[in-house]
């Protein structure tokens, strides 16, 4: 039975979207997600709906954990609307090439379409890639701005005694 539409069914009268879906080592990910963000109130909501409408349909054989989550701060990039979704951002990914060895980017993902992603590289450049040809990739979150490096020096504020 596919999932994704009636978890997509459930999950849009509370405002909630789909992010990803992912059944691995007897685990059901679900990945929710909300502009504004998620909140834990929301993801338990979220949990026993799903849990209600799974245990009513028995849609998957077997013995399975539901995990329901949101995608975070650095989320998991797997599909071409995943990556349409984070241009802009710092992604990093992990590149297979048939003739060379794998390959880790890093940059600013500068387009996204159904069969590739272009990637601005801190090292190499501008680099397309094809989406069927990465491993594995997720947006990078950095606290606020780069720092400039310091002189090494230090100056002592004064304190204030009262």
């Amino acid at each position: 039975m596919e999932l994704e539409g009636p978890l997509t069914d459930l999950l849009t009268p509370m405002g909630l979207r789909l992010y990803d879906l992912d059944l691995s080592a007897g685990t059901l990910n679900v990945v929710v997600q909300r502009d504004g963000g998620v909140t834990l109130d929301e993801l338990t909501e979220a949990s026993r709906v799903i849990s209600r409408w799974l245990d009513e349909n028995d849609p998957i054989d077997g013995h399975y954990t539901l995990d329901v989550s949101s995608p975070g701060l650095e989320r998991r990039l797997r599909t071409a609307g995943h990556f349409a979704s984070a241009v802009g951002e710092i992604v990093t990914l992990r590149e297979r090439r048939p003739d060379a060895p794998t390959r880790r980017l890093e940059g600013v993902l500068l387009a996204a379409d159904t069969t590739t992603v272009t990637i601005d590289d801190r090292e190499v450049g501008s680099v397309r890639v094809a989406l069927d040809a990465i491993e594995r990739a997720r947006t990078v979150f950095t606290w606020g701005a780069v720092s400039e490096p310091s002189s090494g020096r230090r100056t002592a504020s004064p304190s204030k005694k009262g």
